[in-house]
């Protein structure tokens, strides 16, 4: 006790010179007399008060004294040492006194700590509060980091109650029950009442919770709010969080039930919810009802890829991505095959018009169908699915196909000039890089059809340094692995061997298998040619890598993923998803190459390929079988043999028309018809003459010296007044230009701030990701809600500040910023 006693006074005496000790209970003489403070003199108050006020203010008046008085002090009027008290410091020893004196707080809070004696007996407690206490605080700041120490964060008001959100949604209450206990809890509803707008007579977290809901989505759909605007900052704050989604959203749940959002949201037209994300139910809402518009033709691809747009930035939007982007897609591919002009004079304008614009079909097609299907609600989607499935096949690939081969059954010789053909590769595509000593990477990638190679060259485009050029081949036909691997090796003569296992002599080598190709490129570029197969590659370590590239001219590099995966009935439906994973493994494998000195490559094919996701249908196949002399090798989409019979639903092609050396004639259902095959997949397909077979990419890599990404610079427009007047602030940021693959998006984050750098109004995540070249669609509306710490910026200079993350760092840099006069009067209280 004499301890305390002593740090206690000591503490006072730092500050006072003169401390009175009264001691009411009179049981504290003994301690009085035993306590050693040095540099203080010790006196007792015993009826001596003109002695001692003499000797304190006149003998010694740079004396620090302890006054020390047995028993209460006594009234006012009868305490001749009032003046000298009033003006000096005391001691007390009461509880609280000591608790007063332990956390250093003036006897102008002894109010605050008699209110709240629970808070004070556990020691974690007043430790954790003594840290966080500052010379300046006042009484509700003081309580205010007594809630904080009670729930465990940082004293702020948001954060205590996302603490106890968190709590509630955890079916737990001890952390408010402490609160009470602690007689604190009367603090924090006149908090909730002074920040938020929140009073009930019968105050709860779950009912402020319901109540937050309510007026922040009466706010959105145009009605009264009952809440501040600090409350719609508090929840646009906390659905951000990524820490406090999960209770986030199970409080979101239960506020969507209890407010009957469901029945409201079926009388509303979606088009007015899409800047609201606080329940489920509106991304639910919002996804039905744009599947039946985009059904119902009612919308325009424009208008869905804006909106999905927009539901990029909502809360939700990961677990419904899929769900939006498929109808992005659907939108899209409505639109672009109704644009379209399916017409054609020739075989060779066919191809070109297919490599210019058509192919986009197939690939709108296949990103709708990867999204469908990774949604996992095939349900939902199915009157989507259908209408595209029935418009690809019958308005699209049927109606392509038709037309296409009748050109392909006039063509006395399979070509297409001006387009090159397959089996000029080497000397078209490789062999100059040789004619200059350069060496040269082929990569090529089993069934990476035209509209693959597309998009692995935006792909491409978009990493920093990397520049690439795509150009359409006519592959070799019949359109399957071994002709066409043969025909990208060099060669002079190609011959389909004359038996049953369809492989392909390359002048009069076996092309089958990765070594026998070594041998075939050896002979062509003096032993110094090599080939492996991509997850070789892959696994070797960067030294080996560098030896493999130093020690040959010509590398050909053999992937094997799309076909693989296809070409098996069991998982031919997970072709699209392979396509994806592919086109990552080529970026990959292209980095490999690059780091391993590799500058120039070639990316390519050996086909293409047929696919459509749902059952192929009776009429799909053909109604015809090959029949002649001998047949030799059957396949879904051709049938090699000799002297095959004229039948109607098949066209018959002799080597010399194909560019082959031999006597095996080749057979091929017309336009998109699949022959019957035992134990055969049915829905991808590859061998036959339809232009998504047929015509397959070359991309040419090269990879360059300096940096030639940068990304898209964005503007604050300034509207007819730099005049804050109101609760909010309407401001329009403007995309300079659009994204392309060497001009990427820019993310940023915008917030208005004080000249000290107090933030008083809620954050945006903006992301500038547009791609139109109208300058109007580049504008991005963004509604600032302010807080009510903005009111003290009343009269002041306030910045509108966009941020973004400082490159490889989790620092934030200022990008722009614009400044504003505040001038709010009292009516700007009502604007939320």
């Amino acid at each position: 006790m004499n301890n305390r006693i002593a740090q206690a006074l000591t503490k006072l005496f730092d500050r006072h010179r003169i401390v009175f000790w009264y001691d009411a209970r009179q049981e504290l003489s003994y301690d009085f007399e035993e306590l050693v403070l040095p540099g203080v003199e010790k006196l007792r108050i015993a009826n001596n008060e003109f002695g001692l006020k003499y000797m304190i203010l006149r003998e010694q008046p740079d004396q620090q004294f302890l006054l020390y008085h047995e028993g209460p002090q006594p009234a006012d009027l009868d305490n001749w040492l009032l003046d000298v008290l009033l003006a000096n410091g005391e001691f007390r020893t009461d509880q609280v006194a000591i608790w007063l004196s332990e956390m250093e707080l003036g006897p102008e809070f002894n109010d605050v700590v008699q209110a709240h004696e629970e808070f004070f007996k556990a020691v974690k407690r007043k430790d954790d509060l003594r840290v966080r206490l500052r010379p300046d605080d006042s009484a509700g700041r003081i309580r205010l980091k007594m809630l904080a120490v009670c729930v465990g964060v940082d004293p702020r008001f948001d954060s205590v109650v996302e603490s106890l959100l968190q709590e509630l949604a955890d079916n737990k209450d001890d952390k408010l029950r402490l609160i009470s206990r602690c007689g604190l809890d009367g603090f924090f509803w006149e908090q909730m009442d002074r920040m938020y707008g929140y009073r009930s007579d019968e105050p709860g977290l779950l009912d402020f919770v319901v109540a937050l809901f309510k007026s922040c989505y009466a706010v959105g759909t145009g009605g009264q709010a009952t809440l501040t605007g600090d409350a719609l900052v508090f929840l646009k704050r906390w659905k951000d969080s990524r820490q406090l989604e999960g209770c986030f959203e199970m409080l979101s749940e239960e506020s969507a039930t209890a407010l009957g959002i469901e029945q409201d949201l079926g009388k509303r037209d979606f088009r007015e919810l899409m800047d609201l994300d606080y329940f489920r139910l509106i991304d639910q809402k919002i996804i039905s009802d744009l599947v039946r518009a985009v059904v119902s033709r009612t919308v325009s691809s424009g208008d869905v890829a804006l909106w999905v747009r927009q539901r990029r930035q909502g809360h939700w939007y990961l677990e419904y991505s899929h769900l939006y982007e498929a109808i992005d897609y659907a939108a899209q591919f409505t639109q672009a095959l109704g644009e379209a002009s399916l017409t054609m004079e020739s075989l060779a304008e066919g191809v070109q018009r297919y490599s210019r614009s058509w192919f986009k079909l197939d690939q709108l097609y296949r990103k709708f169908t990867i999204h469908v299907r990774m949604s996992g609600n095939a349900t939902l989607m199915g009157p989507l699915s259908e209408q595209i499935e029935n418009l690809y096949s019958n308005s699209y690939l049927l109606k392509l196909g038709d037309r296409f081969q009748f050109f392909v059954d006039k063509a006395s010789t399979w070509e297409a000039l001006p387009v090159q053909k397959q089996r000029a590769f080497f000397e078209h595509w490789v062999q100059p890089f040789l004619r200059k000593e350069n060496k040269v990477c082929v990569i090529i990638s089993d069934a990476m059809r035209y509209e693959i190679g597309e998009e692995l060259l935006c792909l491409i485009r978009k990493e920093d340094r990397y520049g690439a050029e795509l150009e359409p081949v006519l592959s070799m036909l019949p359109s399957y692995t071994q002709l066409g691997m043969a025909a990208l090796l060099p060669n002079r003569e190609l011959t389909i061997a004359d038996n049953d296992t369809g492989t392909v002599l390359v002048d009069g080598m076996s092309s089958q298998g990765t070594a026998n190709r070594v041998k075939i490129l050896e002979q062509s570029v003096r032993q110094r040619a090599t080939a492996c197969k991509a997850e070789e590659l892959m696994a070797m370590h960067g030294d080996d890598c560098r030896a493999l590239v130093r020690d040959n001219d010509v590398i050909y590099v053999y992937h094997n993923r799309i076909d693989a995966t296809g070409d098996k009935r069991e998982t031919e439906e997970r072709v699209f998803e392979e396509v994806e994973e592919t086109l990552q493994e080529l970026i990959r494998l292209i980095k490999k190459l690059t780091a391993a000195n590799a500058n120039n490559l070639l990316i390519t094919a050996d086909h293409g390929f047929l696919y459509q996701n749902r059952p192929i249908e009776e009429s799909d196949f053909s109604g015809d079988d090959a029949e002649g002399e001998q047949i030799l090798f059957r396949d879904r989409r051709f049938v090699l043999g000799k002297g095959f019979s004229s039948v109607p639903g098949l066209h018959t092609f002799t080597s010399q028309q194909l560019g082959l050396a031999g006597s095996v004639e080749v057979q091929i259902p017309r336009s998109i018809n699949r022959l019957r095959l035992r134990g055969s997949g049915s829905r991808f397909v590859h061998g036959g003459a339809s232009l998504q077979e047929v015509v397959v990419p070359v991309i040419k890599v090269n990879k360059k010296r300096q940096s030639d990404l940068s990304a898209v610079e964005v503007d604050i427009l300034r509207g007819a007044s730099s005049v804050i007047t109101s609760g909010q602030l309407a401001v329009t940021m403007y995309q300079a230009g659009p994204v392309t693959e060497k001009v990427q998006p820019r993310m940023l984050q915008a917030g208005i701030y004080t000249g000290e750098g107090e933030l008083i109004s809620d954050l945006h995540e903006l992301s500038f990701d547009l791609t139109s070249e109208n300058p109007r669609e580049r504008e991005l509306q963004v509604r600032f809600v302010l807080t009510r710490k903005a009111d003290e910026a009343n009269g002041q200079e306030v910045i509108l500040r966009l941020t973004e993350k400082y490159a490889g760092t989790s620092h934030d840099r200022e990008y722009k910023s614009l400044r504003y006069m505040m001038r709010r009067s009292f009516t700007s209280d009502f604007d939320c």
